[in-house]
């Protein structure tokens, strides 16, 4: 299986530079309106950007639910703002559905993200690169949109920002850390222990976030951002789907080391929080950065062993599996719908070593075990073709495809006779799918 670094990460031990005076408007840059895009800092592959924050988004409002949760109202696409950097702030319409038909579906198989209270068009027209395209604005949904690149943000300004924004995250998302000895600790190891979570759930339905900057991890543990992602075809952790990807930095298999390194970020930018001797601060931040590779080994060790049919999640017919299907470029999706129908021979016919691993599965498994296999292993995902047909079709105002491939994906366990061609891979001379940063 992918895994996150072993290695301990070196922390930057540098504190808070000289910034703008802290205030209310630390959060947006701007001004004391409930309506306000955010200000935010991140990595950007890499490479350090101090002021990002958002180009085309605002915060409306925060609302408790039914249920006592606090929601963020957030709309996208609706016009420039102070974070721009020349762009127009819009968005257009096929994107905006993208967001949506992605989070849907991530829901439906219990994988925490935003959502998509609405897309609404706008009447106007942006222009893109491939022309004019019909505009739009999202209106999102979210636990909470505080970022990794907030929390670095924070981080430069005077003042007891940082503090305040920790404060706030342990206030907002993890109450029962309130009184502990070290909260802001405790704070770290929370966001590390949901993003080992988040990670191995992406994992688990063979998701690419397509470009996992500091500034598109939440500390909440949501999946945030679906312009550049994909889903898996055939199985291979060298996968990259996203045009700006050159380097493959955010493939498939580097996602765990990926978030690992982000959540190192994020230490730093909290470590005056911690103690005031740095040293031992980064000593008690790295020993929690590195039990993040024991967190996601047992998550992802559980999420495969469920996906196999499995009692045991160190079991070597994972592993094993997993180098058999990439070895011999067999459909992600399809192979454990197949493998718990009985019909994964006919996938690999042409293996010997397939057939003597599928021996031995066979021997571990029982009949139960592979009726709930269908229980975890989604019949339906958003196949980049299929998403790409709805969304063009949908941007030239014809839903009917969109809104058949919303139904499959919100009960993607259940066959249905009707929805069948939504579950095939897209044919063998099908060109490398690309997938751009137009959310």
């Amino acid at each position: 299986m992918p895994e996150a670094s072993s290695n301990r990460t070196t922390l930057t031990t540098t504190g808070p530079t000289k910034g703008g005076q802290a205030s209310r408007a630390w959060l947006t840059g701007q001004s004391e309106e409930p309506t306000t895009p955010q200000a935010y800092a991140g990595h950007q592959f890499g490479m350090y950007v101090p002021r990002l924050g958002d180009g085309r988004a605002l915060l409306l409002a925060e609302r408790t639910d039914r249920s006592g949760t606090s929601r963020d109202i957030h709309l996208k696409g609706s016009g420039p703002t102070p974070f721009s950097r020349g762009g127009d702030g819009k968005a257009a319409l096929g994107p905006m559905l993208r967001e949506y038909v992605i989070g849907e579906f991530l829901h439906a198989v219990s994988i925490p993200t935003t959502r998509a209270l609405a897309v609404l068009t706008t009447g106007e027209y942006v222009w893109r690169d491939r022309g004019p395209e019909r505009g739009a604005i999202l209106v999102r949904v979210a636990t909470g949109l505080v970022r990794v690149g907030t929390f670095q943000y924070a981080a430069t300004r005077v003042g007891d920002v940082s503090r305040r924004l920790a404060d706030y995250a342990i206030e907002r998302y993890y109450p029962e850390l309130r009184g502990v000895k070290e909260p802001y600790l405790a704070l770290f190891q929370a966001v590390c222990d949901n993003q080992a979570s988040l990670i191995a759930d992406w994992m688990a339905v063979g998701f690419i976030h397509g470009v996992m900057n500091t500034d598109n991890m939440v500390i909440a543990g949501q999946s945030i951002d679906f312009g550049p992602c994909a889903f898996l075809d055939i199985f291979d952790c060298r996968a990259v789907f996203s045009s700006i990807d050159h380097a493959g930095r955010y493939a498939y298999g580097n996602q765990p080391a990926i978030a690992q390194w982000n959540l190192a970020r994020f230490a730093e930018s909290i470590l005056p929080l911690i103690e005031p001797d740095t040293n031992v601060a980064a000593a008690k931040l790295g020993g929690v950065l590195t039990g993040f590779v024991t967190s996601y080994e047992q998550e992802i060790g559980t999420r495969m062993a469920a996906k196999f049919g499995l009692d045991d999640p160190r079991s070597s017919l994972i592993d094993e599996g997993l180098g058999l299907m990439e070895r011999n470029q067999v459909d992600f999706t399809t192979f454990f719908r197949a493998l718990g129908a009985g019909e994964a021979p006919s996938l690999m016919a042409d293996s010997p070593d397939f057939a003597a691993w599928y021996a031995r599965w066979e021997s571990e498994v029982d009949p139960d075990a592979r009726l709930r296999m269908a229980s975890v292993n989604p019949l339906y995902i958003p196949r980049n073709h299929h998403v790409d047909r709805a969304l063009t079709e949908a941007s030239d105002g014809n839903l009917a495809s969109l809104e058949r491939l919303v139904s499959a994906l919100t009960d993607p366990y259940r066959e249905r006779s009707e929805l069948a061609d939504l579950a095939e891979p897209p044919p063998p001379d099908t060109p490398r799918h690309v997938t751009f940063c137009g959310t």
